[in-house]
């Protein structure tokens, strides 16, 4: 997997006109322009973070404490599921101290040698991003607990009795880690973050907002009332309503003259997404559905119900059964998966 960097120092905006610039008169110009227009929809700035607003706070006192000091900031770890912010935030924390941020991730990094470009390359108080640190090799992890603690990395040179150690010291930085499940880590790797911190779901004001201001990136428009109507059905989660936004905008250029997302054409969008008030897909309902039809509301083991479905137990435990969990739609019990009246009641609806 390549290497990533990006320089969110003053460069930043140099970086993007320079996608552009190099895509001029190129058959694939639109693609570069999508993907520089997709990159603005991230805040670049902690104060233009919607949302998060305990966690936006805490972060701004850190950066406000290491800018007096003059001292590189104390590596972060934050979790929480996937789509709520982690790497808008590790780039916007990089953009505040006006540094540059490398991005990898725990499955790109096999073995140690995989690790040392980034630390060899790291400047002075910048940020090296790893996202799903969790899944970080245990060999791999062993190796950066040095780095994390005393900024030097020992390198063997050599087999056998002709082997020799070389000590590497590494310029002060920060590791910003990121995991959707901080369970799967382990004690030692978790405890050298000096600070954790945990992202919740967005309340749908403040995903109406972040649809709002999207919309103005995205060059389109929309109302109020069909920005709240797409930040309902997003799961409380800012990347779907990007994505429902992103769809609205399609819908609506191809429905509607002016392009104008109102209530109805978002009505319609998401009607074709099969996606309803609540957010619940198709899938959704066919699982509710079938615990209730098939197995007489259950309790329903997950294997049984994947088999009546023909559907992997694996997707139905992490990308169904969350969502109708705390909508409280389902419960787990040992006996098995039972619907709850609220889900009887949402079929029926």
């Amino acid at each position: 997997m390549a290497r990533e960097k990006i320089f969110t120092g003053p460069a930043d905006g140099a970086v993007a006109s320079t996608v552009r610039s190099s895509a001029a008169g190129a058959p694939a110009a639109n693609a570069f322009d999508d993907r520089a227009l997709d990159e603005e929809l991230r805040p670049s700035r902690l104060a233009d973070v919607v949302g998060q607003r305990k966690v936006v706070e805490r972060l701004e006192i850190m950066l406000a404490a290491t800018r007096m000091r003059t001292e590189p900031l104390s590596h972060i770890l934050l979790d929480g599921p996937p789509g709520l912010g982690k790497t808008t935030l590790a780039l916007a924390l990089a953009k505040e101290l006006d540094v540059e941020c490398q991005i990898t991730s725990g499955p790109a990094l096999a073995a140690p040698k995989d690790l040392l470009p980034y630390l060899t390359n790291a400047s002075g108080n910048s940020i090296l991003f790893i996202d799903e640190i969790h899944r970080l090799p245990a060999a791999v992890e062993e190796f950066i607990y040095p780095v994390m603690e005393d900024f030097r990395v020992d390198i063997v040179l050599g087999e056998g009795l002709n082997a020799r150690t070389i000590n590497m010291k590494l310029k002060p930085f920060t590791i910003v880690g990121a995991t959707t499940r901080s369970g799967m880590l382990t004690a030692p790797l978790r405890d050298r973050f000096t600070f954790r911190e945990h992202l919740e779901f967005y309340e749908e004001a403040d995903l109406a907002e972040i649809v709002r201001r999207n919309a103005i990136k995205l060059r389109t428009k929309i109302d109020d009332s069909s920005a709240l109507e797409i930040a309902r059905r997003s799961r409380g989660t800012p990347r779907k309503s990007n994505n429902l936004l992103r769809w609205a905008r399609d819908f609506a250029t191809v429905k509607q003259k002016e392009g104008l997302i109102t209530n109805e054409i978002a009505r319609q969008a998401l009607a074709m997404l099969e996606i309803d008030v609540l957010g619940l897909e198709e899938q959704d309902r066919k699982y509710l559905r079938t615990i209730v039809n098939v197995f007489g509301g259950g309790p329903a083991g997950l294997a049984a119900i994947a088999h009546t479905m023909n559907c992997p137990p694996d997707t139905l435990e992490d990308e169904v059964e969350p969502f109708l969990l705390r909508c409280g739609f389902i419960q787990r019990t040992p006996r098995g998966r039972i619907v709850t009246a609220s889900g009887l009641n949402h079929l029926s609806g």
